[in-house]
């Protein structure tokens, strides 16, 4: 059996605001389906849905996203004002550097550079 993503769904309080803070990140234009699931479909990414679940996050995320960025700690600043805030200092090794990011509902995400 061969099988394809056919979306990334996170659950969340909040889809509305989920889905317009990731799609001021990747692109794409928000879709509220209805209060409980929103999705966007990123440009050259697989669609990222959000639903809306009971419980909060307790825990460190078990998959996160590595987004690239030409610069991560410029882009980091760029999406402060979007509801996001960094988690530690950039960081650089021998494979570039990287910065962890949390959306505004708690998830993390990396920038990072190609």
């Amino acid at each position: 059996m061969r099988a394809r993503v056919q979306e990334i769904v996170f659950d969340c309080a909040g889809p509305a605001v989920l889905v317009r803070f990731w799609a001021a990140l990747l692109g794409g234009t928000p879709v509220d389906r209805s209060p409980d699931w929103s999705y966007v479909d990123p440009p050259g990414f697989v669609r990222l849905a959000f639903q809306r679940v009971p419980e909060g996050k307790a825990a460190k995320n078990r998959v996160h996203l590595d987004v690239e960025v030409a610069d991560p700690v410029a882009a980091a600043e760029e999406v402060l004002p979007l509801g996001a805030r960094r988690s530690g200092a950039p960081v650089t090794d021998e494979q570039g550097t990287f910065q962890v990011m949390v959306d505004p509902e708690g998830n993390e995400f990396c920038f990072v550079t190609g």
